[in-house]
């Protein structure tokens, strides 16, 4: 039986996920802050409730304790994640950004990542076959930056989010690590003004969580077109070695 955490996952695309990895057979944690809420998502999708708020850790470290009670971790699914937006709901803007602005969506989206990703770890490590899925996000690319999404303080945290993929894909091999990009998903996180539904966006998401042996590996993964997060090595030309 695989286990699975999902962070983040009372609502939109973590609760979906955590729906569809019940049915295909896994021991799914619904890890979300609020008790209430998430006990109630985890009784409707018949998946368990763990309380885990990615910005504490006292609650992450509880966390752990309780999956290692339940039998240990197989995959984990770090999904939590926030954009702040203005009083008037607008999408905050680098004219408008503010450090305390860009310091809470990292203290959720990049440095929560990190703080759960580190105290997992280990029981990802007893795991037969590791799997570890993070949620990027088109808005991550710098190719396309500023071309329509002009929100800058979540965008730079996927971009983080994509770069911390590939570190942990390479220091931990034999684990399968990839990030993924849902696509333009309604949900709470952008005011429902996606242009897709949560089962459209979660269907990469499940796909990867049940990513079997040799299969992609550190690789940003889109819903119809999957791409290296690292591109092949180049070869410098005679004198010229990059400086950078």
């Amino acid at each position: 039986m695989t286990t699975t955490l999902i962070t983040g996952a009372n609502k939109g695309l973590g609760r979906e996920t955590a729906r569809r990895l019940v049915a295909a057979g896994h021991t799914v944690y619904v890890g979300a802050r609020d008790p209430e809420r998430g006990a109630a998502a985890a009784d409707a999708l018949g998946a368990r409730f763990v309380q885990l708020d990615v910005t504490d850790d006292a609650s992450v470290a509880a966390a752990v304790a309780a999956v290692e009670a339940g039998g240990g971790l197989d995959v984990l699914v770090n999904n939590a994640g926030i954009e702040v937006r203005s009083p008037q709901g607008t999408i905050i803007g680098a004219a408008d950004l503010t450090a305390g602005v860009t310091r809470e969506v990292f203290e959720t989206n990049v440095f929560g990542l990190v703080r759960v990703t580190h105290a997992f770890l280990p029981l990802l490590d007893r795991s037969p076959a590791p799997v570890m899925v993070n949620i990027s996000s088109g808005t991550a690319s710098l190719t396309r930056a500023g071309k329509s999404y002009p929100g800058a303080a979540y965008s730079a945290s996927k971009t983080a989010v994509n770069m911390l993929t590939v570190q942990y894909a390479k220091a931990f091999p034999r684990m399968r690590i990839n990030a993924v990009e849902p696509g333009y998903t309604a949900t709470d996180l952008n005011q429902h003004e996606g242009t897709q539904s949560v089962e459209q966006g979660a269907d990469i998401i499940v796909r990867m969580s049940q990513l079997p042996p040799r299969r992609p590996h550190r690789r940003l993964l889109r819903r119809h077109r999957p791409r290296p997060l690292v591109a092949p090595p180049t070869r410098a030309p005679r004198g010229h070695e990059p400086n950078s």
